[in-house]
């Protein structure tokens, strides 16, 4: 018994991720989105609300990693008693941190369901794509978008307490999830039918294994990404609300700066 309690505790213990990882990861992260960005906006044939999509969900990361390295670096600073300040003032530019840290949490997983949907309606309304997708109507999307993001987020650190705010943010999630889900198979579907309907027209008849093949591979690689990204941090979540004080929760709660990883 107590060798099974001493490896329970070892095991709850957590896992201690340096802070120059955090700030390798960001500045990393940094450096790629910012590349994103830039290329976007100095090719004009990439000016297209497509692209303006996936240029919106760069810059929600980029904040993800701006807001990383300066918590890092306030944090630094602050251990090796460089910056001296009130406990009251630190405990609001933590605030400000934590709520620019979930807006673009809850914008990039915004986008990234903006952009199913706008893949979505240039493969199922390719035709009418331009008269549906407008320009005016992507600005009003990416506007709203980041003005529902500011809003839910100091919501969300406001009451962070509440367990009514997690459940908000865990159902956005599953919803995105079961969003791009349903929209990424129904687009695969599609280009599968397609496949063999090519495949019988011709004479003979060849197989398309091979781009089917491709087309799961692709959508399995998408999903699985953002599952395996996402899952973790949204899980924690979901303990929280369920299970705050169970052992096995309380361990798992320990692991929460690998899944900020």
């Amino acid at each position: 018994s107590n060798a099974t309690v001493g490896a329970s505790g070892g095991w709850c213990q957590g896992l201690d991720i340096p802070n120059e990882l955090f700030l390798a990861l960001g500045l990393v992260s940094l450096v790629e989105n910012l590349l994103v960005v830039a290329a976007i906006l100095k090719n004009r044939n990439l000016h297209s609300p497509t692209y303006y999509f996936i240029c919106c969900l760069a810059v929600s990361d980029m904040l993800v990693s701006i807001s990383n390295l300066a918590e890092m670096l306030f944090m630094l600073l602050l251990e090796h008693g460089v910056l001296v300040m009130r406990p009251s003032l630190v405990r609001h530019m933590d605030s400000v941190i934590d709520t620019l840290i979930c807006s673009s949490v809850v914008s990039s997983l915004s986008f990234l369901g903006v952009i199913a949907v706008d893949r979505y309606i240039t493969i199922f309304y390719a035709l009418r794509y331009h008269s549906i997708m407008t320009l005016q109507r992507a600005v009003v999307t990416m506007a709203s978008v980041w003005l529902a993001s500011t809003v839910s987020s100091t919501v969300l650190i406001t009451y962070y307490h509440s367990n009514t705010v997690l459940l908000c943010l865990i159902g956005f999630f599953l919803f995105m999830l079961v969003l791009m889900l349903v929209l990424y198979i129904h687009m695969f579907a599609l280009a599968r039918h397609h496949l063999h309907s090519i495949s019988r027209q011709q004479k003979p008849p060849t197989a398309h294994r091979g781009g089917i093949l491709k087309g799961a591979v692709t959508l399995t690689i998408l999903l699985g990404v953002f599952f395996i990204c996402w899952g973790p941090f949204f899980f924690h979540l979901i303990l929280i609300v369920t299970c705050p004080t169970n052992p096995f929760c309380t361990c798992f709660f320990s692991y929460f700066n690998l899944f900020l990883i």
